[in-house]
């Protein structure tokens, strides 16, 4: 049951938390004290199994059983609370960096970022070169607003791993929130060359351009994107694209099947909204900016967006 644990929290936890990792290894050149989005080295070196050699008959493990237990309920704070007693029950076990990381990701998923960030540091104690709790720390810290914090452990792992895209990305992303269109391209060119055929060049390409306001090359690479990979989130920005070109049956079919997947997000019907006082359904667009609210958008900020 054990094996088990991580793959739970994987399924469980990633569809909620942005850019969470969780892992169930710390690869030998990890646990070397001292040397910050995941390896891809032409020969990827595969982590090694801390739970083969584990006693099934120790307190460590049967806590990690429980936990387990905990986890298939969503019984968040009981499953903390088991990792912990494993941990204290074998202090100097390698594997307590994997369980503060996931320590911290429930925490995170609990909204308690403060606790999450010190657990993914103490993580990253024992397995400083650990490329995943980097991730996990810096996408964190996004979530925080500690934009330097999040920038200092992508450019650790853009450091350590000269195969990693998904830094890059990030990098590339808070680049174009501050406005930096230069440097984020030149994040954007990179994953380029390390993997042509990398979906993340052509989004960042995108939300680039969006944010420049050159929103026909913008939607023209989300698209590309959206062939292989469509999600609500890409959606609802090439639906924006489309809005504002007045491109607005496109934008209609997006903004739909974005709903269909994530009817939760309070931004789509905004866009909605939009798209309703651009066809003069100013009804519609009220009931939609009634509908943003529910799902939580400040009211200050959906009038904003529908200027």
């Amino acid at each position: 049951m054990t094996r088990l644990f991580i793959s739970t929290l994987l399924g469980l936890l990633t569809c909620t938390l942005l850019h969470g990792q969780v892992i169930n290894a710390i690869g030998n050149e990890n646990l070397k004290v001292p040397q910050g989005m995941q390896p891809r080295p032409t020969t990827p070196k595969q982590p090694v199994d801390l739970w083969a050699d584990m006693d099934t008959a120790s307190v460590y493990y049967h806590m990690m059983d429980s936990a387990q237990v905990h986890i298939d309920r969503h019984e968040w704070e009981q499953a903390e609370q088991c990792l912990r007693r494993a941990i204290v029950s074998d202090p100097v076990n390698p594997n307590n960096a994997l369980l503060l990381s996931n320590i911290a990701t429930i925490q995170r998923y609990r909204g308690l970022f403060a606790q999450a960030a010190k657990n993914y540091t103490l993580s990253l104690d024992i397995a400083p070169n650990s490329v995943t709790v980097l991730l996990n720390r810096a996408a964190l810290y996004v979530q925080m607003d500690s934009v330097r914090l999040a920038e200092r452990d992508y450019r650790r792992v853009r450091d350590l791993d000269p195969y990693d895209t998904e830094s890059r990305y990030s990098l590339g992303m808070l680049a174009v929130d501050r406005q930096d269109f230069k440097q984020a391209e030149d994040f954007f060119n990179e994953i380029r060359r390390i993997n042509p055929n990398s979906g993340l060049y052509s989004e960042g390409m995108g939300m680039l351009h969006k944010a420049n306001g050159n929103y026909a090359r913008a939607a023209g690479f989300l698209s590309e994107v959206i062939k292989v990979r469509p999600n609500a989130k890409l959606l609802a920005n090439r639906a924006d694209c489309y809005l504002t070109m007045k491109r607005l049956n496109d934008a209609e079919e997006d903004i739909r099947n974005a709903l269909a997947e994530t009817p939760d997000d309070g931004y789509l019907y905004v866009l909605r909204a939009k798209l309703n006082k651009l066809r003069f359904n100013y009804r519609d667009m009220e009931a939609d900016l009634q509908l943003a609210v529910q799902h939580g958008v400040d009211k200050e900020i959906v009038k904003s967006l529908l200027k």
